[in-house]
């Protein structure tokens, strides 16, 4: 027990130090270091976010380093936080981004705009904020090169999760992680869910198949007039006061189907696709 705890205090050591390894002011010409670099974890994140903690924790923050840069009178914060998975730091970058820019394809997915930047690579969500001396400056020259030379320092994945490509790409209009209670329903603890013009999809992960059907099981009990449908390994239909005719599926250890539709066999033609494309 014992040395299992040290491999992972050992782990836990060289991720905190992989993100303050790249923690610099010197990734463009004139900046230097304002202070010392700071860490947070979960217990005294509200001491920096204030406020803004609550959505860190929902995606499941476990630790953030920063440094404050200086040239002349702009300055310059950088802020990496460590999420519990790749998927959580996605959604962490899809829940902050601007809807009305386009996605880069910095690590993961990224945006850089004319006063901040913000990208997710492997487990990592990073945002640089730049304050300049006029505030009416375009400084996302400024933070092209720290977004570059801290993407390509920083270890991770830089596809998107695959569990996106699963849903139909018709009339599709967003898709993001959604970190507790799906279709608010607190039995979907974290799960994607996939906006169209009408009516929504979702996919939820369960430890194990006996998991899924156990939430399956109690997701029913909530629904009257709940009825057998065939899509993926067990199904049910319904119309909900305020979820419209859905449906929901198992299969495997994932748990899915559409919501918000007009009634519940178009929102079953549609789980039984979801089912197909779903490994």
């Amino acid at each position: 027990m014992k040395t299992a705890c040290l491999f992972f205090m050992v782990l836990a050591a060289a991720g905190i130090a992989r993100a303050q390894d790249v923690l610099s002011c010197g990734y463009a010409p004139g900046w230097e270091p304002s202070g010392q670099k700071r860490s947070y974890v979960a217990d005294n994140l509200f001491d920096y976010k204030d406020g803004g903690a609550e959505g860190y924790l929902a995606f499941g923050f476990t630790r953030m380093t920063g440094i404050d840069c200086k040239h002349g009178a702009d300055t310059l914060t950088i802020d990496i936080s460590e999420m519990t998975d790749a998927d959580a730091a996605y959604g962490m970058f899809t829940a902050n981004r601007d809807p009305n820019l386009p996605v880069a394809p910095i690590g993961m997915a990224g945006q850089i705009q004319k006063q901040s930047a913000s990208f997710a690579k492997g487990r990592y969500y990073v945002e640089i904020v730049t304050i300049a001396a006029s505030p009416e400056t375009d400084e996302s020259a400024t933070l092209k090169p720290f977004v570059a030379a801290i993407e390509h320092r920083l270890e991770g994945r830089t596809s998107l999760p695959e569990t996106l490509s699963w849903f139909p790409a018709q009339d599709l209009v967003s898709a993001g992680l959604t970190p507790e209670s799906v279709l608010g329903l607190r039995l979907l603890k974290r799960g994607y869910v996939a906006k169209y013009k009408q009516g929504q999809a979702f996919i939820v992960l369960e430890s194990s198949p006996e998991a899924a059907a156990d939430v399956l099981k109690k997701l029913r009990a909530r629904f009257d007039g709940a009825t057998d449908a065939k899509a993926g390994d067990e199904a049910f239909e319904v119309k909900a006061q305020y979820l419209g005719g859905l449906c929901f599926f198992r299969k495997g250890s994932y748990l899915g189907g559409y919501a918000n539709l007009a009634d519940p066999a178009a929102a079953v033609a549609l789980a039984v696709q979801l089912a197909a494309r779903i490994p």
